[in-house]
């Protein structure tokens, strides 16, 4: 395996979502892990595009085969990270992100201990505040959810291995993009890349 695999977590409103697709568009040579899920499709929502929509049987299916590398249950629908795809993708020296909350995270870390995990935390509560509500697409009583809901996202905030704040756009773009350059350089990876350069530097010392 010789490609990155970064996790990226973040609570409602801290522009986790921009921020990925900003890194996706820069760093040509990754792709965003589409997760499987058996609620129905909404409004815009396309096949393999959003989301891999697949029925109740084949989810369960999928996780008595231990093909999820995780998964989980939310609002009785499930949602899961196949694993096949992405180890396909990392063998093939690609980069994946995975855009998921801090239970997943977890949940892959233990699977895949040499992903990097990155959670995003916005500059300041009122500036969460103002985000969510910036949106005028929910409601005040989802808002004040989404508001709680993300208290309890940012304490898991410190068993991620890097936390990015995105208070200036840019600035968090380039602090990603140098997670993702110094993921790279990793010395168990970079030998794996360049191990016939190394063997070549020993040979004619």
């Amino acid at each position: 395996m010789s490609g990155v695999l970064l996790i990226v977590a973040a609570p409602s409103g801290a522009g986790k979502s921009t921020l990925v697709n900003a890194l996706l568009a820069r760093e040509t040579d990754m792709q965003l892990s589409i997760s499987h899920t058996t609620r129905a499709p909404r409004p815009g929502e396309g096949e393999g595009r959003h989301y891999h929509f697949v029925s109740r049987a084949e989810f369960d299916a999928s996780v008595g085969a231990d093909a999820f590398l995780e998964h989980a249950e939310v609002h009785g629908n499930g949602y899961g990270t196949a694993r096949a795809p992405i180890m396909a993708a990392l063998d093939a020296g690609r980069g994946v992100i995975l855009e998921i909350d801090w239970q997943g995270a977890r949940q892959v870390r233990a699977r895949m201990p040499e992903a990097a995990s990155v959670f995003i935390l916005p500059p300041s509560r009122a500036e969460l505040e103002r985000r969510l509500r910036a949106r005028a697409t929910d409601s005040a009583d989802i808002i004040a959810r989404r508001l709680a809901g993300s208290r309890e996202e940012m304490l898991h905030a410190t068993e991620f291995d890097y936390l990015v704040v995105n208070d200036r756009f840019e600035q968090a773009l380039d602090d990603l993009r140098a997670i993702v350059r110094a993921e790279r350089l990793r010395s168990l990876r970079a030998r794996r890349l360049h191990a016939d350069l190394l063997h070549e530097l020993l040979e004619s010392a």
